[in-house]
């Protein structure tokens, strides 16, 4: 029997992330996004609905996460569905909170605040720097660049040296 756990969203970040760390040392954290959705029902008038969503990072992820991630900035998460179980405390009774796994994200638009903001970073994150940090796909330095550079370990068309303004911290 095949089995599928994936899941795709796009939102916005409803507080700033709290970065953890375990015993053993990982990185973890929490991150709430809104969705937002409009539709029209068959009255003709329209309307939104939001819905909130928990979202768990882990590692470096979650590092990068608490660094970047303000609250309101729109994201792109991958990840999958987690579903947690335990008994409350005070009732006796058990309850569950379906939640998301971050496997990957991506930052879009633009920073808040303008260039070189977040992080004491240096560079641009104008309209069309969209940042991608996934675990599949880690930045490495460039040997094409010579420079620093990073590369988002997919096929390069150009070998052209990255600008300082393409590295998104």
């Amino acid at each position: 029997m095949a089995n599928l756990n994936k899941v795709m969203l796009i939102g916005n970040v409803t507080r700033d992330p709290e970065i953890k760390y375990t015993p053993k040392g990982s990185a973890v954290t929490d991150l709430g996004i809104a969705v937002n959705r409009v539709f029209t029902p068959e009255g003709g008038e329209k309307r939104e609905e939001t819905t909130y969503v928990d979202v768990t990072l882990w590692g470096r992820q979650a590092e990068i996460a608490g660094e970047y991630c303000k609250k309101g900035r729109s994201i792109y998460i991958e990840g999958r569905l987690q579903l947690d179980s335990w008994e409350d405390k005070t009732s006796g009774q058990k309850r569950t909170k379906l939640r998301v796994v971050g496997e990957s994200f991506q930052l879009l638009g633009p920073r808040p605040g303008g260039a070189g903001g977040g992080g004491g970073s240096s560079g641009s994150g104008g309209p069309g720097h969209d940042e991608d940090y996934s675990e599949r796909q880690p930045r490495r330095e460039s040997p094409a660049s010579g420079s620093g550079g990073f590369s988002s370990g997919r096929s390069q068309v150009s070998q052209s040296p990255i600008e300082e303004d393409d590295i998104p911290f």
